[in-house]
């Protein structure tokens, strides 16, 4: 692996940095290895056609309508795919969770680039005027934001559970030609037993610029506050 090196760097050093290089070109490799696999996944079950929630673009016009829209009107175009972030908010859910917060003030920041090759929305439990008023203050402008309302689309897709507790669930869903709409991958922060919290770490640049530090992660967690 190429890095800078800096005059008056110890052998010490640089032994101890290209082995972290190599394990850092294995890592990147690995990564490939299974982005490959997921892309080979069989095609999915068709879901029904649920019915959202969903008001006008201008999230500032909080007196506007609602209007209906259903799953499969979410997909702007033939052949793409759609990719939704369940947002921990709603029901049992009563704040806005930190953590989604902070990776959906990521996706605002890249959903036009996003936006060239697949469509992005956002679908929470909680009502569209509490969602679109965190939106205001989070300054989301470039999401496309959703309640799931009265239907089970949260539940049935693993992002809330029978009492009313919500998860932080990414579902990435095709369209066939015929307009039946198709689960094609899910994934959950809690990987496993001894996985908390980071099974999306890679959706955010949060904890990799995080990462590239000595101190690393620590206790940091995400805020409301700032």
């Amino acid at each position: 692996m190429r890095y800078t090196n800096l005059t008056g760097e110890s052998a010490e050093y640089t032994e101890a940095r290209e082995e972290l290089g190599q394990a850092e070109t294995e890592l990147m490799r690995h990564r490939e290895r299974v982005a490959a696999m997921r892309r080979a996944l069989p095609q999915g079950p068709v879901l029904d056609d649920y019915v959202l929630e969903e008001g006008p673009a201008d999230l500032a016009d909080g007196d506007a309508p609602v209007r209906n829209v259903r799953l499969s009107e979410l997909f702007t175009g033939p052949g793409r795919e759609l990719v939704v972030y369940q947002f921990m908010y709603g029901k049992r859910q009563t704040e806005p969770c930190p953590m989604c917060t902070m990776w959906l003030d990521g996706f605002n920041g890249v959903a036009r680039h996003i936006g060239r090759t697949v469509d992005l929305a956002v679908v929470a439990a909680a009502s569209l005027p509490a969602l679109r008023a965190h939106a205001r203050n989070r300054q989301w402008t470039n999401l496309r934001l959703l309640s799931a309302g009265s239907s089970t689309f949260k539940y049935d897709l693993g992002g809330e559970d029978a009492e009313g507790n919500q998860d932080s669930t990414v579902t990435v869903l095709t369209r066939d030609a015929d307009g039946a709409v198709r689960h094609f991958y899910s994934t959950h922060p809690r990987l496993s037993d001894d996985i908390d919290e980071r099974g999306i770490d890679l959706l955010t640049p949060v904890w990799h610029l995080l990462d590239l530090t000595r101190a690393g992660r620590g206790d940091w967690y995400a805020g409301l506050d700032y």
